[in-house]
């Protein structure tokens, strides 16, 4: 009987010290684009340097922002695109990278380091690009697909989804009125927000990630996508196809930042680090179908993914596209006219 006792006061404390273990670990908390990851990679990183992940989405830039800003939540590591990470600078949200802690940045092609929003990357890491650009069914959709103005068809009616974005929605109007994606002209913008309006009773309806699916189950005939959105419903159903409009578009880049809400700035360098690794970069890109920053991976790519004109466009056709700029003092104006926009019937 003393024997069994000691055992089970042995396990017992086994037990324990394993619990308290585990309790201890540093966490980290991110905070990331919905289904804009491979789960198994954040497994693999737990698993390899024993840091407990948690991990919560958001839906677009702008309530990202409001999150951090409102320190809401402490988070260690967040996804933001171009214009916002510049937001983000000017407003000191965020810290300075140390580049010692992350050797794996050598692997980023340097076409996307160094860009407008954070020159030098001293703040951010390049993760995933691509473009926004139309996805159309081409059995139903039979003319030449080439221009926004497609949009606005009216036979369309209720068979057209628009992206539930300000910047993405309004960008389109304002390249289809044959302005600047980043106008900060009032004119300009009242313009954009009449076409969108008008257009309104042709939309089946506004979304962010649902657009993959409905377009594959063929829900509707156009849609407003993100490339990499595109990749995959392509992927899926061969009868779509996606087009860079000739009047111009968006090029975006969505990059890895560590907020000033983050208790744990080394161990989120080395997850920017990990995420850097060539091997990380291709299950990423693979699982998720957006264009990766990660010039190593790219090599490991299968080769219709290296010559998807989707994925990867031309220069000619990335030449007609611009990338998002704070709008700064202009957000206000932005946010009226999006809450006008979405407030009609």
């Amino acid at each position: 009987m003393k024997k069994i006792i000691l055992i089970l006061f042995t396990i017992s404390i086994i037990s324990l010290v394993f619990t308290g273990c585990k309790e201890n670990r540093t966490v980290l908390n991110i905070y990331n684009w919905g289904d804009y990851i491979d789960p198994t990679v954040i497994e693999d990183f737990e698993n390899e340097y024993g840091i407990k992940v948690n991990y919560s989405t958001f839906a677009t830039n702008e309530d990202m922002y409001v999150k951090l800003k409102s320190g809401a939540g402490n988070y260690d590591i967040a996804f933001p695109s171009d214009y916002m990470i510049e937001r983000m600078i000017n407003e000191d949200m965020l810290y300075e990278l140390d580049k010692n802690n992350i050797p794996n940045f050598k692997n980023i092609d340097e076409r996307f380091t160094d860009l407008s929003f954070d020159p030098g990357n001293k703040y951010s890491v390049p993760y995933l690009w691509g473009t926004v650009g139309i996805l159309y069914n081409k059995n139903v959709v039979k003319e030449k697909v080439n221009s926004w103005r497609i949009l606005w068809d009216k036979k369309y009616k209720d068979e057209i989804i628009m992206l539930d974005s300000q910047r993405d929605s309004i960008g389109v109007a304002l390249k289809k009125l044959g302005y600047s994606m980043n106008s900060r002209n009032i004119g300009e913008l009242e313009k954009a927000k009449k076409e969108l309006i008008r257009q309104k009773p042709l939309v089946y309806t506004y979304v962010i990630d649902e657009v993959k699916d409905l377009m594959v189950a063929e829900e509707a005939d156009l849609a407003v996508v993100w490339s990499g959105d595109a990749t995959a419903a392509i992927r899926d159903n061969k009868d779509l196809e996606y087009i860079i409009p000739k009047e111009g578009s968006n090029i975006w880049f969505d990059n890895i930042v560590i907020p000033k809400t983050s208790r744990n700035k080394k161990e989120a360098e080395l997850f920017i680090d990990f995420m850097c690794r060539p091997d990380i970069a291709v299950r990423n890109t693979d699982y998720i179908g957006y264009s990766t920053a990660n010039k190593e991976a790219i090599k490991k790519l299968p080769e219709d993914i290296k010559n998807s004109k989707v994925a990867y466009p031309s220069n000619e056709e990335l030449d007609r596209c611009e990338i998002f700029k704070d709008p700064s003092d202009f957000i206000t104006q932005y946010d009226i006219i999006w809450t006008e926009i979405k407030a009609e019937y």
